[in-house]
């Protein structure tokens, strides 16, 4: 066997373990890479003013929002990532012992969709902010050469990882990173106690949503580790500091930049007006590739989950040129509240995979499929998800109205300080206790 082979994920889930190679650092490199990401900056928007319907958010607020939010969304990915490391599967071979095997595939077609679109997505924000940099005209060729590395990337995972992002990127980024930093604190800002803290709750559920559209991904990355202590460590630390920084960081350029709120991405458009400011987003531009691979890698080893036999540098190159013509053809900015709608049923899955993991079944979880779906545990995971609507009904016009009446029918209106991810997982979670000890005060009487 080669080198490489030895060093890489195998071609399919059939072949020998995954390899143990990522510690602590090359784990904090990956995700802190994953956090830093154009896309944060923009939405840095949405944590300032999170719902129509109350006063924006106090400057201190919002940053405040930023810090509680991490602290909660990224301990939750954190453990999101140890059973990866604990028992070598990816995020929807993992799923089976909760799910049973053809169970899990429908959580893994959903996390496809959903991933096909981010990948998507991806490419076109790689795309639109090169065309600032080089001129409208450069759009299609900076989609293609996107989608070209995403796949090159994604047919060598490890090899990014302990390479390009841990020994070139994560420093460029830092470095451009804290140039933006000082650039933007040196702009006058209006008082940060200035404004409202109504909508805090909200705002800090755009920082729990954000790090939990990852938990369904941690554990594709987190196999590789050489330790739970560095997987569940090498998510916390690195998606804290990645995503927290850029968060806080698009924040205070809005603040600093008011005429940047007028468009989608106006905060790029004002980060470009300081001295240097396109050479740092030249380097943003290039670090957002490491989002699209990211999930690209992760579409794939989803799929495998339904056919473990296939070679994933095969899936790459077909879902790869997928999304790149998707880039080309589709305004995916568009869909971009139906793929957070998607995501939102996986907080509550994972409330109850958590609970059931970790509490339930401790040191016996099956792999193989034997495992039978229990109604009990699907109907926690349905409550999770129906909650998470009623608290956020989302910005999907039709499924928006029918949750929105939903609320005036039940006369619940959810307070600025709820946060639906938490509530879903907290529901799901419950539901998923409850059902667990029914089942087991069932199996005495069932013997008897």
């Amino acid at each position: 066997m080669s080198e490489r082979a030895r060093t890489e994920v195998p071609r399919t889930l059939d072949e020998a373990p995954p390899p143990k190679l990522l510690g602590l650092f090359d784990q904090v490199s990956l995700w802190a890479n994953l956090g830093i990401s154009l896309l944060v900056l923009i939405s840095a928007a949405f944590v300032l003013a999170p719902d129509p319907a109350l006063p924006p958010l106090a400057p201190i607020a919002a940053l405040t929002a930023i810090l509680v939010g991490s602290l909660i969304g990224n301990a939750l990915l954190g453990l999101a990532a140890v059973p990866g490391a604990e028992t070598g599967a990816p995020a929807m071979v993992l799923l089976r012992g909760l799910l049973g095997r053809r169970g899990s595939w429908v959580p893994t077609a959903v996390n496809v969709v959903q991933l096909v679109g981010w990948t998507t997505f991806e490419i076109v924000i790689i795309a639109q902010v090169g065309a600032h940099l080089l001129g409208d005209r450069w759009r299609p060729l900076l989609v293609v050469l996107a989608g070209a590395l995403t796949v090159l990337m994604t047919i060598w995972p490890l090899g990014v990882v302990r390479g390009y992002l841990k020994r070139v990127a994560v420093w460029l980024v830092l470095a451009s990173t804290v140039y933006l930093f000082v650039r933007v604190l040196g702009q006058p800002l209006p008082p940060l106690a200035e404004g409202s803290w109504a909508a805090f709750g909200k705002g800090a559920d755009i920082i729990i949503a954000l790090a939990a559209s990852w938990i369904p991904l941690a554990s594709d990355y987190s196999r590789h580790s050489r330790s739970t202590g560095a997987a569940f460590g090498g998510a916390f630390i690195g998606y804290t500091l990645g995503a927290g920084s850029f968060f806080a960081l698009g924040v205070l350029a809005f603040l600093a930049f008011p005429a940047a709120a007028e468009t989608t991405d106006g905060v790029i458009v004002a980060l470009l007006a300081i001295p240097a400011g396109a050479v740092a987003l030249v380097i943003l531009v290039a670090d957002e590739l490491d989002e699209a691979f990211a999930d690209l890698y992760s579409t794939v080893v989803s799929i495998q989950n339904v056919r473990p036999s296939l070679d994933r540098r095969v899936l790459a190159v077909a879902v790869g040129a997928l999304a790149t013509v998707l880039a080309l053809t589709l305004d995916i900015v568009a869909y971009e509240s139906f793929l957070l709608l998607i995501g939102s049923g996986f907080m509550p899955l994972f409330g109850v995979f958590a609970v059931d993991y970790f509490m339930l079944r401790r040191g016996s979880w099956d792999l193989t499929g034997a495992v039978r779906p229990r109604v009990g545990m699907l109907l926690a995971w349905l409550a999770g998800f129906l909650t998470y609507q009623l608290v956020n009904p989302g910005l999907v016009g039709p499924w928006q109205r029918f949750w929105t009446s939903a609320q005036s029918a039940l006369g619940f209106t959810p307070p600025g300080w709820l946060s639906a991810s938490l509530a879903a997982l907290l529901v799901a979670a419950a539901g998923a206790l409850i059902a667990g000890f029914a089942s087991r005060r069932r199996e005495p009487a069932q013997l008897t």
